[in-house]
């Protein structure tokens, strides 16, 4: 006949945190240039700066020139082929889109030998930096009082990090300028909360990333249903709070260092079943603790 067993309970605490992001858009812009004015066989103006994703629109201002992408050297045209309006006379237009950065150069096929050439340059988007909350998860539950350390990974985008900003709801926690970027809070209430990290660049742009987190007051751990389902195995509930973290111990003399962890869960509802398939020693002790927030 199976040992009765003893029902047996601990309790330990502490907490931790979560994240979220956004973007930017531009409006194409367009710039113009004229081919020719008249008997003046040159580009006006013959440099145009524009953005990725800008258009440039050729205007015939005089008769036989072309905009044609390509470089002229040694009296010899080398088209690369990005575009070639061919020639024209007036009155005509044509347009061409730059969808990236660089430098490039045109030449009026007709007239090169005369110097009629240009430059189209394109400069690359200020992009914002990017940031994300690596730790921790979206969705994080936490014991309270909750001490929490956001950690964050953040690239600059064309520019150089500058620093994170971390927020607790609308409280700031302070900057890290240098990475691994992190902060800590300590003793969060219990209540629902939005972690925030807020990255700068070295061109003035900022990206947020937030995540919501839970901090709940732990409900006292009580075992109950004892079973005994088979002759090798031992069954019991326990009260939790989903999505804390608990260990099931086992002794065979409640000594303090004769506790073997059976297992360690994270709770899917207020009460769990725990189940031992091995419950072979005799006689035997199980507690139940809430393990320290991650």
């Amino acid at each position: 006949m199976k040992g009765m067993r003893y029902l047996y309970r601990t309790v330990f605490v502490s907490a931790i945190f979560a994240m979220s992001g956004s973007p930017i858009t531009g409006l194409a812009a367009t710039a113009n240039v004229t081919v020719g004015m008249g008997l003046n066989n040159a580009f006006f103006p013959a440099t145009t700066n524009i953005a990725v994703n800008d258009r440039v629109i050729w205007t015939w201002g005089g008769n036989f020139h072309s905009t044609t992408s390509g470089t002229v050297s040694g009296g010899v045209t080398h088209p690369d082929g990005l575009w070639d309006s061919g020639v024209n006379n007036t009155p005509h237009s044509f347009t061409n889109s730059f969808p990236t950065p660089g430098s490039f150069p045109f030449y009026c096929s007709v007239h090169f030998g005369s110097g009629m050439t240009g430059a189209v340059n394109v400069a690359a988007p200020n992009l914002p930096p990017s940031v994300a909350i690596t730790n921790p998860a979206p969705g994080a539950v936490f014991a309270a009082p909750a001490n929490v350390t956001i950690q964050a990974s953040a690239s600059g985008n064309g520019g150089t990090v500058t620093n994170v900003e971390f927020l607790v709801d609308s409280t700031g926690l302070g900057d890290d300028t240098t990475a691994p970027y992190s902060a800590v809070t300590n003793g969060l209430a219990a209540g629902s909360h939005t972690l925030s990290a807020i990255a700068a660049n070295s061109t003035g742009l900022t990206a947020t990333n937030s995540v919501s987190i839970s901090v709940v007051n732990p409900t006292p751990i009580l075992l109950s249903a004892p079973a005994s389902p088979s002759s090798a195995s031992f069954q019991f509930n326990f009260t939790a709070n989903a999505g804390l973290r608990y260990v099931v111990a086992r002794s065979t003399d409640l000594t303090a260092n004769n506790w073997i962890p059976l297992a360690t869960n994270l709770a899917g509802s207020s009460s769990v079943t725990f189940t031992d398939i091995n419950a072979t020693v005799n006689p035997a002790y199980y507690r139940v603790g809430l393990l320290p927030n991650p």
